[in-house]
C-alpha cells in the first residue's frame, strides 16, 4: 500500500506527522531467515520432541482411548491397529517437524524439485508400511488407516487452530 502524506503549513508538523506514520513498505528491513533455533543449537529430535508436546499427548491419549473402549467390547486386535495407525502418524508428523527444523536452521532454499522428492518419499514409505500392515491384519488392520487419519486430522485442527490465534493476535 503506497500513500502521500499530507503536508501541513508548518515544517514541524510535516515531522511530527511522518514520525506518527507507519514505514512504507520499500523502508521496512528485509527479513533474514529465522531461526528457532538458539544460536549454535543443532536441530535434533530431542528438540522437536519437546515443542510437539502437545501432539504427543494427544496422540497418547487417542491410543489410550483405543485401547480403554475397543477393549471392553473385546476387540484389542483393532485397538492395537489403531493406536499403530496413530503412532504411524507420530512418526510422519515428528519426521515432518524435523526435516523442516534442519531446513530453516540451514538457511538453503529449497528448491520446489527437493521439497516435493522429500514430501513424496516420506509419504510412500507411510503408505507402503500402512497399508501392509492393514493388509497382513485384515480385518481389524484397517484401524492403522483409521487412527492414521483421526490423527491426521487432530493434528491438522491443532495447527490450524495454532496459526489462528496467532493471526488474531496480530
Amino acid at each position: 500500500m503506497t500513500y502521500e502524506p499530507v503536508r501541513a503549513a508548518e515544517p514541524q508538523l510535516d515531522a511530527q506527522l511522518e514520525a506518527q506514520l507507519p514505514p512504507r513498505d520499500d523502508e521496512q528491513p528485509p527479513l533474514g531467515p529465522v531461526s528457532p533455533l538458539a544460536a549454535g543449537e543443532k536441530p535434533t529430535i530431542w528438540r522437536v520432541l519437546k515443542d510437539q508436546r502437545k501432539a504427543l499427548l494427544v496422540a497418547v491419549a487417542l491410543m489410550v482411548a483405543s485401547f480403554w473402549v475397543l477393549g471392553q467390547l473385546d476387540r484389542w486386535s483393532l485397538g492395537t491397529s489403531i493406536a499403530v495407525g496413530v503412532l504411524l502418524g507420530v512418526v510422519n508428523h515428528v519426521a515432518t517437524e524435523l526435516w523442516l527444523l534442519r531446513l530453516i536452521s540451514s538457511g538453503d532454499q529449497p528448491t520446489r524439485k527437493q521439497m516435493i522428492t522429500a514430501t513424496l518419499v516420506r509419504l510412500g514409505l507411510l503408505t507402503v508400511v500402512a497399508l501392509g500392515i492393514a493388509i497382513a491384519f485384515w480385518p481389524d488392520g484397517f484401524g492403522v488407516l483409521l487412527g492414521l487419519a483421526v490423527y491426521r486430522l487432530i493434528s491438522l485442527l491443532m495447527t490450524s487452530l495454532t496459526l489462528l490465534k496467532e493471526l488474531k493476535s496480530q
